[in-house]
């Protein structure tokens, strides 16, 4: 993927990450997931699509509430491990690989739509129009998204410091909390019902913090695997200077639901 907004128009590929995706990033805590539990969402009787589903983290984590979910994500290597991690686990989840504004479903056919960690990276003109139809009349537009917070945290601050140290472009840094920025196209088509901003301590260990900066997209998205070798050793260094081997990072997570006009 390449966007001249997004890390000054530098290429990345989650594919890249997908080993260390499905190892590494399932982990939003039980309260993000109760959320969207807790606003009716992705329960028993309803169909969702999950757009930008990577390795399917979202449908597996709340397929035990009983919705029939499909996946869809632009990377090949993702969906691969999507589909692969749900049949280990006896999950029966839809997955295709299709970009989301080429996606091509019967319109009114799902009652939730969902958006985790991948919002930034649609064609929000396309995008608006096209979800309003696939959601049935009252349906609902979930926008999710979790990050570190690195002038209140120190690992996850230096780390930060490191990743620009390789990759100056990437522009997914000094995350601060605040509410979804959601363009102005979407208006047209739905009605924002709530806004949610809450703080989440997640825990870590050296290990499993490497693989969580290693699927950053300023990482193994985007370096070459001669900066990421490099990168590598460095941050492992750092993590040995800094970090007790167990510990916790701050985040904040917010959503935005979205009600179909």
């Amino acid at each position: 993927m390449k966007d001249h907004v997004i890390d000054q128009g530098r290429n990345f590929d989650f594919g890249r990450t997908s080993a260390d995706y499905a190892r590494y990033r399932d982990i939003y805590p039980g309260e993000f997931y109760q959320k969207l539990l807790n606003e009716g969402l992705c329960v028993q009787g309803q169909r969702v699509l999950d757009i930008g589903t990577g390795t399917g983290v979202l449908p597996r984590n709340l397929y035990d509430y009983g919705a029939e979910f499909t996946g869809i994500d632009s990377s090949q290597n993702q969906i691969a491990h999507a589909v692969m991690l749900a049949e280990q686990f006896h999950m029966n989840i839809t997955f295709q690989c299709v970009p989301a504004e080429q996606m091509k479903f019967q319109e009114e056919s799902f009652d939730v739509v969902t958006a985790c960690q991948c919002f930034t990276y649609f064609k929000h003109e396309e995008l608006a129009p096209l979800i309003c139809k696939l959601l049935k009349p009252g349906g609902v537009f979930a926008v999710l998204y979790m990050a570190w917070l690195p002038f209140e945290d120190e690992v996850a601050g230096k780390s930060e410091e490191l990743i620009l140290k390789y990759n100056p472009a990437w522009t997914g840094c000094r995350e601060k909390r605040h509410v979804i920025d959601v363009p102005e196209v979407y208006r047209n088509y739905f009605e924002i019902e709530k806004e949610a901003v809450f703080d989440c301590n997640l825990p870590f260990d050296r290990e499993s913090w490497h693989g969580r900066i290693k699927t950053c997209r300023g990482v193994g998205a985007s370096l070459s695997s001669e900066e990421l070798e490099l990168f590598e050793l460095e941050h492992k260094k750092l993590l040995r200077k800094i970090a007790p081997e167990q510990f916790q990072v701050l985040h904040y997570a917010t959503m935005t639901f979205m009600k179909k006009r």
